[in-house]
C-alpha cells in the first residue's frame, strides 16, 4: 500500500536519530540498518515502504551468470517494484560481490524507486552515482554479486544489517543512515517524533543560551513547564 503524501511530508522532516528516540521509548532497539550508509552526502531525507529482496551465499550451480535471465532474478524483481517504494536489499553484509550495478540502478530510478538500501555493496560505482539513484550502502566492490551471493526471493521478511525487514514496514534514510519504522508503529511515530523534533529544538536554543544540560536534557519538571509554556501560541 502507498504511503500518504502527508505522511512522507511529516517523516521527511524528522531525522532519524529522533525516530530511533521515539522507538526506543517504546522498547524497540535494533531499528538502525548497520552498514548501510549514504552513497553521496547530502542527499534529502527519503521515505518510502520497504520492497525486500534476499540473497543467501553463493552456491556454484546456482549463482552463475546465466541465472540473470531466470525467473527468479533480480532483474525480475525490479519489474516487481512499485514506485516510491524502497529497495531493502539482504546481502547478509558481504562486501566483495556488488550485489546491483549501474544498469539496474538506471533501470530502478527509471521506474521511479525511491532509494536503494542493503548491507552489501554496488558496482560500477561512478555509474551508479550517474543514474541519481539514492543509494545507502556498505561501499563498492568490482565483482558481480554471483562472485559471492545467489539471489533467491523478494517481497519475504529478511534480515538486513542485522533489522528484520518484512515487506511494507516503513524506511527513512537520511545521512545517519537507514531506519525501519514497523508498520504497526507508525501511527505512533507519526504522533510522537514531530513532538520530539520541536522539544529538541527548544532545549537546543536554550543550550545555545547558556543553559546547562543537568535538568534540561533530558527536562526535568520545571523545564518540561518552561517548554509547554514557550509553545503556547502567542497572544495578539
Amino acid at each position: 500500500m502507498d504511503l500518504d503524501p502527508q505522511v512522507i511530508e511529516t517523516l521527511s522532516r524528522v531525522t532519524t536519530a529522533t525516530i530511533t528516540t521515539v522507538l526506543l521509548k517504546k522498547g524497540l532497539r535494533n531499528l538502525w540498518l548497520r552498514g548501510a550508509r549514504p552513497i553521496r552526502a547530502g542527499q534529502p531525507r527519503l521515505v518510502g515502504r520497504a520492497f525486500t529482496l534476499r540473497f543467501v551465499p553463493a552456491r556454484e550451480d546456482l549463482a552463475t551468470p546465466e541465472s540473470w535471465g531466470s525467473p527468479i532474478s533480480t532483474r525480475a524483481a525490479i519489474e516487481d517494484m512499485p514506485a516510491g517504494c524502497i529497495a531493502v536489499v539482504d546481502a547478509m553484509g558481504v562486501q566483495d560481490a556488488g550485489i546491483f550495478g549501474d544498469i539496474l540502478c538506471a533501470r530502478m530510478a527509471r521506474r521511479g524507486i525511491t532509494a536503494l538500501v542493503t548491507d552489501g555493496v554496488v558496482r560500477d560505482v561512478q555509474g551508479v552515482l550517474g543514474t541519481n539513484l539514492p543509494v545507502w550502502c556498505g561501499g563498492a566492490a568490482a565483482p558481480a554479486s554471483v562472485a559471492g551471493l545467489t539471489f533467491v526471493a523478494w517481497q519475504q521478511p529478511i534480515a538486513c544489517g542485522g533489522v528484520a525487514v518484512f515487506p511494507g514496514d516503513v524506511m527513512v534514510c537520511d545521512d545517519d543512515g537507514a531506519v525501519l519504522i514497523p508498520a504497526a508503529l507508525l501511527e505512533h511515530v507519526l504522533q510522537e517524533a514531530p513532538e520530539q523534533e520541536r522539544l529538541e529544538g527548544w532545549i537546543m536554543d536554550e543550550v545555545n543560551k547558556g543553559a546547562a544540560l543537568p535538568g534540561l536534557y533530558p527536562p526535568n519538571a520545571e523545564n518540561k513547564a518552561r517548554y509547554q509554556a514557550a509553545m503556547q501560541p502567542k497572544g495578539r
